[in-house]
């Protein structure tokens, strides 16, 4: 069974900075793909940011210059940086990891979602 679990929201100030952290365990053969959505109350998730096992990026053109997505494949957790926060920023933030899983001898692949946390950007 695989887990995702991330950390590090909350309650910050507009231009304030937070860091979520999400780690994957359980039995996982290999991590191809991690990321970050997030969902605002009334709309849609929107990938905020992701990075391949090579460790290639990309943003949303919202928080470009703002956020910065980092892995470390050692520990199977993925970073998500966040300076100079907005009230815009305000919603629950998933991290998400497209994976291979072990179960005896079977290698399946699949994706996987984290529970979220709640990221307040508020005076």
């Amino acid at each position: 069974q695989v887990q995702l679990v991330e950390s590090g929201g909350g309650l910050v100030q507009p231009g304030g900075s937070l860091r979520l952290s999400c780690a994957a365990s359980g039995s996982i053969f290999s991590i191809i793909d991690m990321g970050w959505y997030r969902q605002a109350p009334g709309k849609q998730r929107e990938l905020v940011a992701g990075i391949t096992g090579g460790g290639s990026t990309n943003y949303a053109d919202s928080v470009k210059g703002r956020f910065t997505i980092s892995r470390d494949n050692a520990k199977n957790t993925v970073y998500l940086q966040m300076n100079s926060l907005k009230p815009e920023d305000t919603a629950v933030y998933y991290c998400s990891a497209h994976l291979y899983e072990i179960s005896g001898s079977r290698i399946s692949g699949g994706d996987y979602w984290g529970q979220g946390t709640q990221v307040t950007v508020s005076s």
